[in-house]
């Protein structure tokens, strides 16, 4: 069982070259078992930074809450 920490928001950039925001929550079963659940943003973005814009805007997310992919 790993015990890194997983970070909230996935940042990830697809074939047309749009980013896109993860939003990821963690909860750990009774065994102190982490278990993960990913919901994917709707919106697109240009840039990796109005995508940070967004999501501090949005979910008060904060530097080094951000994993890329």
């Amino acid at each position: 069982m790993s015990r890194e920490r997983i970070r909230p928001y996935l940042i990830t950039k697809d074939d047309e070259g749009n980013f896109r925001l993860t939003v990821r929550e963690t909860r750990y079963n009774s065994q102190g078992y982490p278990l993960v659940t990913a919901h994917l943003q709707d919106e697109v973005f240009g840039t990796a930074t109005a995508l940070r814009a967004f999501a501090r805007e949005r979910f008060k997310a904060e530097a080094g809450q951000f994993a890329t992919k």
